[in-house]
């Protein structure tokens, strides 16, 4: 059973995080469960690392175990269900692990997956130490109030892409409009959620924010003026609801200052929606509009006269952008987008940085022929880094070994410049939701052009990403000292290193 097989993923994990009494919070995302943890000393990373489910482990705010998009949809109820199950029973004391003796003498040693898994975990812990500023929490925790809402985004959004087939090829058109209304109604009240989720996030009560960010949809706005103009219903869109649910948690905060706490449960509420409703209506819905507005503007005008070139820079840089995880900070700008015209035209780009790891993946398979461990952690991850999931690749593979992660932003960059090439051309196209890449995003794309040209353009990104990652990985990344080290079968060589039990010759 399905079930039990992902009971069984969510017991193997439990203990090597040190137990329930060490999770303190539990959460996940497209492809990762993420845990807050008590005493990071208890994970046992190597042994989780071993699990077959999981792809890798990258810690930054929280920890997080990689296991694939569907998968952790699946495990993360049943993780929180053993926890839960655990506390509720007689508490369970974490274990420390043990830690192993230090051999007595030197031993040859060969570079493995599991040393390159621990520079790429030492990696990334330096560049969160680096990049914990104010600014970049601040992105991370916007980041947190849309991951959940992309799951809603994928099926509306693939909905919705099934509907404009059909319609333009006159199909079914009694299923249309049902289809069309499935795949619009989230939408229509997206900025209800992003309110719910920014209060939530934020400290304040969820469902304050979300009545608040409901003024935004709410038809009857059309009746108001504001600044010498009209509101119209969405007006600012999911930067609006942000903003208003974010003031509501800050006036929600002030209330309870000073407010009696015998009347709290009258007043607090009251005021919280009262004074950041009107806020919302008579400042934040125009400014919010007009920002919204300026973003459609500049991604459309950024594409259409420097489409390659903005494409060759969007698709380098965005895998430092996953390495970091602020490319979920990007998730508000994507649904704006999506908002204005039905899709983003930025993701297929920036989705060409997978095709540039996934290319350089492979050059790193070849190049090191005698490396097993290596080339087995590349085999496990490369059918993830095909549908979009590069976390692997990038920590157990190219970001430790250096050079690789600069010719995976080539091919990368490669990619997005052929993806915008024909932007610029008049080719515009993107991704009717958020959340998928790779080949996982060809049920997702919608544009001006017909399908199959959109659809051939976008493999075509994939392909120029695959062979250029490939190419310059294969010759410019690594140095001869590089393949000396790492070209060698790390099995062979602690065989080597163990004394021989076989007689001496006299």
């Amino acid at each position: 059973m399905p079930t039990d097989k992902n009971r069984a993923t969510a017991a193997a994990i439990l203990p090597l995080v040190g137990g329930p009494d060490n999770v303190t919070s539990i959460a996940h995302c497209m492809t990762r469960l993420r845990i807050t943890l008590r005493d990071r000393s208890l994970v046992q990373d190597e042994a989780l690392r071993a699990l077959p489910a999981v792809l890798g482990v990258v810690e930054d705010d929280t920890y997080q175990i990689v296991l694939g998009p569907g998968t952790v949809a699946r495990v993360t109820p049943e993780f929180e269900a053993l926890v839960e199950e655990a506390r509720a029973a007689t508490p369970v004391t974490p274990v420390t692990p043990v830690t192993a003796t230090a051999p007595t003498g030197p031993t040859p040693h060969a570079v493995t997956a599991e040393d390159l898994q621990a520079q790429g975990t030492a990696l990334k812990e330096a560049q969160k130490a680096r990049n914990a500023t104010p600014f970049k929490l601040l992105l991370r925790r916007i980041a947190n109030i849309f991951v959940p809402l992309i799951p809603a985004l994928i099926g509306c959004g693939i909905i919705a892409g099934l509907n404009g087939l059909l319609t333009n090829l006159g199909w079914l058109p009694a299923v249309v409009p049902a289809l069309a209304a499935i795949a619009s109604g989230f939408m229509s009240l997206i900025a209800v959620f992003v309110g719910y989720n920014t209060a939530k996030e934020f400290g304040g009560t969820p469902i304050l924010g979300g009545a608040v960010a409901a003024i935004i949809v709410f038809p009857g706005v059309a009746k108001i003026d504001a600044f010498g103009q009209q509101l119209s219903p969405g007006q600012g869109g999911v930067l609006g609801a942000l903003a208003a649910a974010l003031l509501a948690v800050y006036v929600e905060k002030w209330c309870r200052t000073w407010v009696p706490e015998a009347l709290d449960v009258l007043v607090t509420p009251t005021l919280t929606v009262l004074i950041s409703g009107l806020v919302t209506l008579f400042g934040l819905m125009f400014l919010a509009g007009e920002a919204s507005a300026a973003i459609g503007t500049f991604a459309d005008r950024l594409l259409a006269t420097g489409g390659a070139f903005a494409g060759l820079v969007l698709g380098g840089l965005f895998l430092p952008l996953v390495m970091l995880g602020l490319h979920q900070a990007l998730i508000p700008i994507h649904t704006t987008l999506i908002e204005q015209s039905g899709y983003t035209v930025l993701l297929p780009i920036l989705a060409m940085a997978g095709a540039g790891q996934v290319g350089a993946a492979i050059a790193v398979y070849y190049r090191l022929p005698r490396n097993g461990s290596l080339r087995t952690t590349i085999k496990s991850a490369l059918p993830a880094g095909f549908l979009g999931v590069g976390e692997p690749l990038i920590y157990g593979v190219s970001l430790p070994l250096g050079r690789p992660f600069v010719t995976a932003c080539v091919g990368g960059a490669a990619g997005g410049a052929f993806v915008g090439l024909f932007n610029q051309l008049g080719v515009a196209f993107g991704s009717t939701a958020i959340g998928p890449s790779g080949w996982a995003l060809f049920p997702l794309l919608d544009g001006k052009s017909s399908v199959g040209v959109t659809l051939a353009i976008y493999a075509g990104g994939l392909a120029v990403g695959y062979l250029v990652g490939f190419a310059a990985t294969y010759f410019f990344g690594f140095t001869r000292q590089m393949l000396t080290d790492l070209n060698t079968d790390p099995d062979a060589t602690a065989a080597a290193a163990q004394p021989s039990r076989e007689p001496a010759l006299t």
